[in-house]
């Protein structure tokens, strides 16, 4: 076991004049290795000497002699000292293209719908021997499964983070309606009478049926009628092919499920705040150039995916506040 009532004696500067020294065997090329002078490596010498009780080096004619204690305790120092160094050496940059392993990602089922493909798709392209494995969860959840290390990060509207997690904005999510145009015979844009008069189905995970939408509407002194509540968005095609129905959910999913399931979207007839969507990650993989990369080249997934659909939102602006500042120069 290390004794650091010993290791505190010792100045690390010292350790590596002593391996200088005995590389050099002569003060003056030594000093000018060390860029000191040579009254400043005289004092080094002076402290290590008191330190290991032994006059170390002997000077003989114009270079210095090792005493058996310096000869004996040299080969100890020297790969002590490597071994700091390589410690220290700033990691090697992550390599995709030779990375063998498994990325995990945490998403809602309403942004696997809209981001998983593409993803995997640029993935494979840029790491293909690399998996990616993406991980179901209520955002209520999510701190608790990326603490225990469920995924890499997650992307959701989440709530206020820890301090250990870092929570980056990726883009505004607005929300439209979506409906079967060939069974609730309204034209879009829709309107506030239509709105309110068609049956609504809604997604809730706990099987609730009051939401945003709800609230929006009572402001205004409306309400709807809601017939259905499902889990998962991936029951919402299906649903409203079979009734005349309208959902309103977020865009990206919205503008996916319609150009899929050849379903008419529209703009809610009144207000609806947008939800920001948020990327989660812990605080102590920021630097880390595997996580980096990943974060990276997801926002850049997420930006493509958002544009190819027609999205009216964007990333945002601040979408690479994820990474340290000498590394965000870097994009």
């Amino acid at each position: 076991m290390m004794n650091d009532a010993t290791l505190r004696k010792i100045d690390l500067n010292l350790l590596l004049a002593f391996s200088v020294l005995m590389q050099e065997r002569n003060v003056s090329r030594a000093a000018e290795r060390l860029l000191l002078g040579q009254p400043g490596l005289s004092a080094a010498l002076r402290r290590l000497r008191e330190t290991l009780d032994d006059e170390l080096f002997v000077r003989v004619g114009r270079g210095l002699q090792p005493t058996p204690r310096a000869l004996s305790i040299a080969p100890a120092i020297e790969d002590a000292l490597s071994g700091i160094e390589r410690a220290i050496r700033p990691p090697a940059a992550f390599d995709p293209a030779n990375w063998h392993g498994e990325f995990r990602v945490g998403m809602c089922d309403n942004l696997e719908s809209s981001f998983f493909g593409p993803l995997v798709a640029r993935l494979r392209q840029q790491a293909p021997n690399a998996r990616l494995v993406s991980v179901a969860f209520d955002r209520r959840d999510a701190a608790r499964l990326l603490d225990e290390g469920a995924y890499d990060f997650s992307i959701s509207v989440h709530d206020e983070p820890a301090s250990w997690h870092v929570r980056a904005p990726l883009f505004e999510q607005a929300s439209l309606c979506i409906y079967d145009s060939r069974h609730l015979k309204c034209a879009a844009p829709l309107s506030l009478k239509h709105f309110t008069s068609a049956p609504h189905v809604i997604v809730s995970i706990e099987g609730t049926i009051s939401t945003n939408v709800d609230a929006a509407l009572a402001r205004l002194g409306h309400s709807r009628q809601i017939v259905a509540t499902a889990p998962r968005f991936s029951a919402l095609p299906t649903t409203l092919q079979a009734i005349p129905a309208i959902a309103t959910v977020p865009e990206s999913i919205a503008r996916c499920m319609a150009q899929l399931h050849n379903l008419t979207i529209s703009k809610p007839p009144f207000e609806l705040p947008a939800d920001p969507v948020t990327m989660l990650y812990r605080r102590v993989d920021q630097a880390d150039s595997r996580s980096v990369w990943l974060r990276r080249l997801t926002v850049g997934v997420v930006q493509d995916a958002l544009a190819a659909s027609g999205c009216t939102i964007g990333v945002s602006k601040d979408a690479c506040c994820y990474d340290p500042p000498e590394l965000a120069e870097a994009v």
